[in-house]
């Protein structure tokens, strides 16, 4: 009865979203079945005060208004929108539906430019760029998602695992997206947001013992998943960096995410001449998980029998961006990964350019991409405005 009294409790309440893990242990002055029960949280499964995903919250934020304060939409274009806001008023809706700052404006904070990463060796944009966002809308719809999705993994895992989840799946993200868009510039903290889903994921898979409603929370998990990757075929929005981000977050889940099986816990804070069967820390299927997850990361390629190369896809993915190569000339199929068309939109993702044409005061924009034109009454115009008029013009 003493040894019963004393042993380790481990109870589960499995809920997608707000799993509850608390191993505890019974602390009970006497045999008697009417004692108090006093439960003391186990180190392996505490739960953590989340603050580094507020803080990345808060960071996205400032940045977004630091952005929209170098954008000074009245001195760099015709017309704003809120013009009431000063140097923080938006783009004039046509030209930015987000209400937000102008590509130029992005493209000087450090959004995703593949030639400029290509051919002026600005590799910290790759990084830069998944802390920038396109607009208001685009800045709201993707914090709040961090904030349901990260303040559940830093309290379940803690801030170091989560914070590296984040940033090694945002890196993901833009390299593949560079891979595989390289007309325009890109934002977005969506990369490292699926890879937040990816590792929701894998640890569902590589903890699955734990979990009292397996199917349920597994089913839940990918519709949330499926639903958000299709969105992701709609135009103007970069899905490689979301393919990106949840794949690598999906590998790094099972090397980052892994729990000890519950036995090994229960061995760990056993009183001490406690007779317990030796139980390794994982179970089986939670190494080779671990072991192959480790090996897509790591493991680029294999070229004979003797002479092994061994390279990250990270590395490989870096190796082809840096040599300008373009992945679609090697997958005819895969830019539908991104966008699908349709009759009610199209997926031309070719940069918007006019050519403009002066007499006194008066300019004529033509559109590069198609036959459309307009006169403005312009003092003195500088090249921004005009990139503005052009966008608003041909968008």
């Amino acid at each position: 009865m003493e040894n019963a009294a004393n042993s380790i409790q481990v109870r589960v309440h499995s809920r997608r979203g707000s799993n509850m893990i608390h191993p505890v242990s019974i602390e009970s002055p006497s045999p008697s079945p009417a004692a108090p029960v006093v439960y003391r949280e186990v180190k392996h499964f505490k739960k953590w005060f989340p603050w580094l995903i507020p803080f990345f919250i808060l960071v996205n934020t400032v940045i977004f208004i630091i952005t929209m304060a170098v954008n000074n939409c009245p001195k760099n274009s015709v017309s704003c929108l809120a013009p009431f806001l000063g140097r923080l008023s938006f783009q004039p809706f046509k030209e930015n539906p987000l209400l937000g700052p102008s590509s130029s404006a992005l493209e000087k904070m450090g959004a995703l430019d593949v030639g400029k990463v290509v051919h002026q060796h600005q590799g910290w944009r790759l990084i830069t760029c998944m802390w920038l966002h396109g607009g208001v809308f685009h800045l709201l719809a993707n914090m709040l998602s961090l904030l349901v999705i990260g303040i559940r993994l830093e309290r379940e895992f803690g801030f170091a695992k989560i914070g590296l989840l984040y940033l090694i799946s945002g890196f993901g993200g833009s390299l593949l997206s560079a891979l595989f868009i390289q007309s325009n510039i890109s934002v977005g903290a969506s990369g490292a947001l699926f890879g937040l889903l990816g590792g929701m994921l894998s640890e569902l898979i590589t903890n699955w013992s734990i979990y009292a409603n397996k199917i349920a929370a597994l089913s839940t998990l990918i519709v949330i998943i499926a639903i958000n990757l299709a969105v992701g075929i709609l135009p103007h929005v970069d899905n490689f960096a979301h393919l990106g981000g949840f794949l690598s977050g999906f590998l790094l889940g099972f090397v980052f995410l892994i729990r000890p099986q519950f036995g090994w816990v229960s061995q760990r804070y056993a009183p001490a001449g406690s007779v317990t069967s030796a139980t390794p820390r994982f179970k089986p299927y939670q190494c080779i998980l671990w072991v192959l997850s480790l090996i897509f990361l790591i493991v680029g390629y294999v070229s004979k029998l003797f002479r092994l190369k061994v390279l990250g896809w990270f590395t490989v993915g870096l190796v082809l961006l840096l040599r300008g190569e373009d992945l679609n000339d090697h997958c005819s199929w895969c830019h539908y990964l991104s966008c699908v068309p349709t009759s009610r939109w199209s997926c031309n993702t070719q940069p918007i350019s006019c050519q403009a044409v002066q007499s006194g005061n008066q300019y004529t924009l033509t559109c590069s991409n198609r036959s459309k034109s307009r006169t403005y009454s312009l003092v003195n115009p500088t090249t921004t405005q005009i990139q503005g008029l052009c966008t608003q013009l041909c968008g």
